[in-house]
């Protein structure tokens, strides 16, 4: 048989489906009789709102309700969505006003829900939306990163979502004061859409006093958690399924107001509701990523060594808070602050500002980019300053193999790494050797060229903990029940094929059951790349106790000694006898001798430690001055994920990862006017990397394996954006420095690169 899990190319089983449109998404399943839903948002950014009269609405033909917060509250149904906070810098408790599923009172964004309309087809509830009257005595809108302004809410003055704080700063700031070089940079981090392939959706129904809400999300649990205490129903009472879902990418992995909504209004009409979002909606409303400003300080001692680290950036909550949003923010953007590199003190401080922008929280990485990006930029700044190579500045500041497990000055507790060596292997895959050769070219034709690096690390998050359950089904097929969520990754390959290679057990005959909390007990879903690592040491500890149960059973079967039994990853090998029973074939004799206690098994495993996925991205970029387009020519990754599963699946995680970061930095931008319409509300306006604007992008992997797992595995989900934005953007800075520019920001659009080149001055470029 061959082995799988151990660094064997599989292609994905689920892709058959996917592209030949037999896939089972939220808007493919919904019942057949459910009604529609269409959401009447707020068309402005802040105000009380006045007027909101429904009465047209509800007569419109085919509508069968029309939910506003004031109804919602009528039914005993409570208005406030959980989230997340943290305690201030002083100790004291960061802002928590409510977030209501639909406005009460007040707007505080466009595109804010305000009332839901339910009819027997989407286009009369459409139509019906359009006959609400809404009026709201506008107030003025704050939609710049900064405190002031007319509070969003009372219980945050000057917009001041919270004031956070880690590291130690006196120590940090002494090392500033004793070091003898110190670099400093502010760093723009622009803010940007999701747009995942499929929308956000759901559905709902209620049965029995039990209420279901199928959407597409990332895990079942925390929703099904969340809508319990909204509806003030035990949990037993509460259904979530997942079904496929089309891209998610932390986005999805949020409570977003629509789906109370929409399961209030089934519970009382008893008639099961759908909703899909549609991309204007969904630009309006889905909660997206970066939109912070980081000022990152550098301190050096004489020999260019890193003393001193301090970062304080200010990010942008929008009009709530949200699940996660704070949390990410702080916490996660605190845990890989510091990157590879060996540094004894640091001081981060991270403020979150109330604009009346939608809700907005870090995804594509979950806080990594957002940290590595600010890290890896002042140190391609600092080189450059410096008069550094900027590879050998990070050598010099590398953690030394021999350091091993080291803690650092955050608090992570690296268990291994060899980031040298993996730099050493992407300068080689680059052809760094050849790129002043290239550069040349580019000059002979007008045009600048410039090589960029960055090495990032990140952690995987999350629960370390899982649950998996092996049950061996009366057909002979068996079924793989875990608590992550697939929205693109390929987990239906991995872990089928995981189980095969550890259980002997045919892939074609195994099935992954995913995202049905009725189903599954508990789970701990998908994000921070924890998926792989923790659901493969779960399933590990499920075949081990198969393993045990079958020998047991076997042992008594056969009256011979439980020593003398093994299992060899295919078949059960019994001393001084000739049978050697597969595991499908020891589940149908306990299945015939009544054991039906052997045919389910369930393990709960926590993994001992998290594990660091590291890497080094190399870009190279040519610019045409005269028009300030922007090309990525070249792309290497060399990454560090310990040992892998299957590699395939791992380059294309990197591939779709790299082309997200490269969409941030080339043209990717979302903007708000000083009232808070979204000026970017389209693909017309937002622009989406294209395909010609990828490169081929080098792959290969230089594994250290982790210990903290018994596989040796380090996570990989978010690894190719985490590289990517400071990789172009240290490019684009490499190309323009010897024209004198010695600032930018994201994204390179055209417009953008070609200013940069009219704002330098002659006398500046002489100095030089």
């Amino acid at each position: 048989m061959e082995k799988f899990g151990k660094s064997q190319p599989a292609t994905r089983v689920e892709d058959l489906r996917f592209l030949t449109g037999a896939g089972s998404y939220v808007d493919d399943i919904a019942p057949a009789d459910a009604l529609h839903g269409f959401f009447f948002r707020s068309p402005v950014a802040h105000g009380d709102i006045s007027e909101l009269d429904v009465s047209d609405a509800e007569e419109a033909p085919g509508v069968r309700m029309v939910l506003t917060a004031e109804r919602a509250e009528a039914l005993g149904v409570s208005l406030a969505m959980d989230f997340s906070t943290v305690t201030n810098i002083d100790g004291t408790p960061a802002a928590a006003p409510e977030r209501p599923f639909l406005a009460k009172g007040r707007v505080r964004f466009v595109g804010e829900p305000v009332a839901l309309v339910v009819a027997d087809t989407l286009d009369q509830a459409r139509d019906a939306a359009e006959l609400i009257m809404f009026d709201a005595s506008e107030r003025a809108a704050h939609v710049s990163l900064s405190e002031g302004g007319e509070a969003l809410h009372d219980e945050a003055p000057g917009n001041l979502a919270f004031d956070f704080g880690l590291g130690d700063r006196e120590a940090t700031d002494r090392a500033f004061a004793e070091a003898a070089h110190v670099v400093s940079m502010e760093i723009e981090d622009n803010r940007i859409m999701v747009n995942s392939m499929e929308p956000r959706g759901a559905y709902a129904e209620w049965a029995d006093g039990r209420m279901h809400l199928c959407f597409g999300g990332q895990g079942v649990w925390g929703m099904k958690g969340h809508l319990a205490k909204s509806f003030g129903l035990d949990e037993a009472q509460v259904r979530v399924t997942t079904p496929d879902v089309g891209g998610g990418f932390g986005m999805k992995g949020f409570s977003y107001p629509e789906y109370f909504a929409i399961c209030a209004v089934a519970k009382e009409l008893g008639r099961p509701v759908r909703w899909m979002s549609e991309r204007g909606e969904a630009m309006l409303s889905d909660n997206g990523g970066r939109d912070l400003v980081s000022q990152a300080d550098l301190a050096f001692d004489e020999n260019f060594r890193i003393i001193g680290y301090r970062i304080e950036n200010t990010c942008n909550l929008g009009a709530y808070c949200s699940t996660f949003g704070q949390m990410i923010q702080t916490n996660l953007f605190a845990r890989v602050l510091m990157g590879t590199y060996d540094v004894q003190t640091t001081w981060l401080r991270t403020r979150g500002i109330f604009t009346n922008t939608a809700p907005v929280d870090a995804y594509r990485g979950a806080g990594r980019p957002e940290a590595i990006y600010a890290l890896e930029r002042i140190m391609d700044t600092a080189a450059r300053q410096l008069g550094v190579d900027p590879f050998e500045l990070r050598r010099r500041n590398f953690i030394p193999a021999d350091a091993f497990p080291y803690t650092s000055a955050t608090g992570e507790n690296y268990d291994v790494g060899d980031f040298r060596m993996v730099m050493t292997r992407a300068e080689e895959a680059a052809d760094r050797a050849g790129f002043e050769a290239r550069r040349a070219q580019s000059e002979k034709a007008g045009k600048l060229r410039g090589l960029g690096v960055a090495y990032y690390i990140e952690s995987i998050l999350g629960s370390p903990e899982e649950d998996a359950t092996v049950e061996f089904n009366e057909d002979g097929s068996v079924s793989l029940y875990v608590g992550t969520q697939s929205n693109g990754q390929g987990h239906e390959t991995v872990y089928a094929r995981f189980l095969a290679d550890q259980s002997g057990i045919p892939f074609e005959k195994i099935t992954v059951v995913q995202g049905d909390s009725d189903r599954i007990a508990r789970g701990g879903g998908t994000g921070g790349s924890r998926s792989v690592t923790v659901q493969t040491h779960v399933t590990l500890a499920a075949v081990a106790a198969v393993q045990t149960g079958f020998a047991d059973f076997l042992a008594d079967e056969m009256g011979v000694d439980r020593d003398a039994i093994s299992f060899d990853d295919e078949r059960f090998r019994i001393e001084g006898r000739n049978e050697t029973p597969t595991m499908l074939e020891v589940a149908e004799m306990a299945r015939a001798a009544g054991r039906d206690d052997l045919l389910k098994i369930t393990e709960t495993a926590t993994l001992p430690g998290r594990s660091y996925p590291n890497g080094c991205h190399i870009a190279e970029i040519e610019i045409d001055p005269d028009t300030g387009v922007t090309e990525v020519d070249r792309y290497t990754v060399v990454d560090d994920f310990g040992n892998l599963i299957n590699p395939l699946l791992a380059e294309g995680q990197v591939h779709g990862g790299v082309a997200q970061g490269i969409g941030q930095a080339i043209s990717e931008r979302v903007v708000y006017d000083e009232d808070g319409q979204l000026l970017t509300a389209s693909f017309m306006d937002y622009a989406m990397p294209r395909a010609f604007d990828i490169p081929m992008i080098g792959f290969s992997t230089a594994p250290v394996p982790s210990t903290a797992n018994p596989m040796g595995m380090k996570g990989c989900g978010e690894a190719g954006t985490v590289g990517a934005l400071a990789a172009v953007a240290n490019g684009v800075l490499d190309a323009l420095w010897s024209r004198g520019v010695r600032r930018v920001d994201m994204p390179f659009t055209p417009y953008r690169v070609w200013s940069m080149l009219q704002e330098v001055t002659e006398p500046a470029v002489a100095a030089e």
